[in-house]
């Protein structure tokens, strides 16, 4: 018994410390936020600033460049939003043919699926680049919006669940009424597929909300830069990181950290608001209806 207490409390220490080396970050960069450059390097890494350091690191962020950030975070916007938009159009009814539906080649798409789903999305960059270029698209919203859309892990995931959790003879039912393949599904499958059409939308948006590379080749002009490239520019303008802009650089640590923050909170605001239809779709397909 002795040991058992001895091994769990050891798991608990492990679980505790490896906690701590993820949270503790996090808690630095929130706080880094609130200091001046100085009190950044003098004060205790964990002691909070104040609510004017974080006002006066906001001003400059937001006049960074004529307000940058703002344009670089209405570009992230509305490149993640419309390839969420698009991916969901084309993903949900692609994963429930594969999965209900018999034609030719079925198996053979569904092959190319996984495939392609387990290349690395910096691999296609290059030639999509090309074939863009080619119909004069590079530099603008599309050329970033159609490859992100682009997104065989939510079709094979839509399959999964169509597989798994609908139950057929409710489709049958609605086909013996005399509804289409179409009808069929926009009226029966798709209300039962809200939790897949969540995760799906939810893991599109991450991907694309941290796309870098993608965006960094397609869109030379910083105007159309989305908010993960522009923190390139705003690092290169640091002089932490870059010692040759010297001392009266544009941007100084606590605002990069500030911008990083911003960065991150519309991914976090998604899954805070959809996490129980997260929850519901990851366990949807854990059994068989």
């Amino acid at each position: 018994m002795r040991i058992e207490h001895l091994t769990r409390a050891a798991i608990q220490v492990l679980l505790l410390a490896v906690a701590l080396f993820f949270v503790l970050p996090m808690v630095w960069l929130v706080l880094a936020s609130t200091k001046s450059p100085a009190g950044l390097i003098r004060d205790n890494p964990l002691s909070p600033g104040s609510i004017d350091a974080l006002l006066t690191n906001w001003r400059h962020l937001m006049s960074f460049q004529d307000g940058a950030v703002l344009t670089w975070m209405t570009n992230s916007v509305v490149y993640a939003g419309l390839a969420v938009t698009l991916t969901l159009l084309v993903s949900i009814p692609a994963g429930y043919a594969m999965a209900l539906m018999s034609f030719k080649g079925r198996r053979l798409l569904l092959v190319v699926t996984l495939v392609v789903m387990l290349m690395p999305a910096t691999a296609l960059v290059l030639p999509i680049f090309l074939e863009l270029s080619y119909v004069g698209l590079v530099n603008q919203a599309a050329s970033v919006v159609l490859p992100m859309s682009f997104f065989p892990f939510g079709v094979y995931l839509t399959y999964i669940y169509f597989s798994t959790s609908v139950p057929g003879e409710l489709l049958d039912a609605a086909r013996l009424d005399g509804c289409s393949e179409s009808a069929t599904f926009a009226r029966v499958a798709l209300p039962l597929a809200k939790p897949v059409v969540a995760l799906v939308a939810f893991f599109s948006f991450v991907q694309n909300w941290n796309n870098f590379f993608l965006p960094y080749v397609m869109l030379p002009d910083s105007d159309h830069y989305p908010m993960q490239v522009g923190l390139t520019q705003m690092l290169a303008a640091t002089p932490t990181f870059n010692p040759v802009v010297g001392a009266n650089a544009e941007v100084q640590p606590p605002e990069l950290v500030l911008a990083t923050l911003l960065s991150i909170a519309p991914v976090l605001l998604v899954f805070l608001f959809s996490q129980r239809f997260l929850v519901a779709g990851m366990t949807a397909g854990a059994t068989k209806g």
